[in-house]
């Protein structure tokens, strides 16, 4: 005889939770990318066309016009994972820049712990937490200043400038004629240069 299982003994079922080593080991081995959130292992979902395309315009946009900057400033792309050593757990950016010099978590250079700025293109499936939960999280590293938000849907950029610790600047620009101010590394870009090639 068959013994009947409670589905709602499966809902409940509690979520497997890993370590952040076990992390790093299953990740190594994925075609997919996860982020680590909480003990578990999320993946993230498949970035669009678009997507793709302005995340890319503003890493080379940055990189060109910090290289004859007075500092060092690094930019990097989405396969970099971002640390957050008082949550111990780790996320994907979609482009980030680091001054001077790049810190690691526990000197695994998968695990970068100091970036100064940080951009993420907004996705419907993504927005809510990019906002908030995301941003929440960059706020615990003691480097970050700078968080950009771009949408891929319409003309619109969202920063947010860190002036003193606790006390954010807003800045919005919706004008493809426009330019968005980075103060973190003191360069402004074009929203032309950012959505170039970009069809909504």
């Amino acid at each position: 005889m068959t013994k009947e299982v409670n589905p709602k003994l499966i809902l409940n079922k509690p979520t497997r939770k890993y370590t952040l080593e076990e992390y790093l080991r299953k990740e190594a081995n994925s075609i997919h990318k996860h982020e680590f959130i909480n003990g578990e292992i999320i993946k993230m979902p498949n970035a669009r066309y678009n997507h793709n395309l302005i995340a890319m315009n503003i890493a080379i946009d940055l990189s060109y016009q910090t290289e004859n900057s007075d500092k060092n400033y690094q930019i990097l792309g989405s396969d970099q994972k971002v640390y957050f050593p008082s949550l111990d757990e780790g996320v994907y950016a979609d482009a980030l820049a680091v001054c001077e010099k790049p810190l690691f978590w526990d000197n695994d250079d998968l695990l970068l712990i100091n970036p100064i700025l940080v951009v993420e293109v907004l996705s419907k499936s993504t927005q809510k937490y990019d906002r908030t939960g995301k941003f929440d999280k960059y706020k615990t590293l003691e480097s970050f200043k700078e968080y950009v938000m771009i949408r891929q849907d319409i003309c619109y950029a969202e920063v947010w400038y860190r002036e003193r610790p606790g006390l954010w600047h807003e800045t919005i620009v919706t004008n493809i004629e426009g330019k968005l101010p980075l103060q973190s590394l003191g360069v402004e870009i074009s929203m032309k240069r950012i959505y170039k090639n970009v069809s909504f």
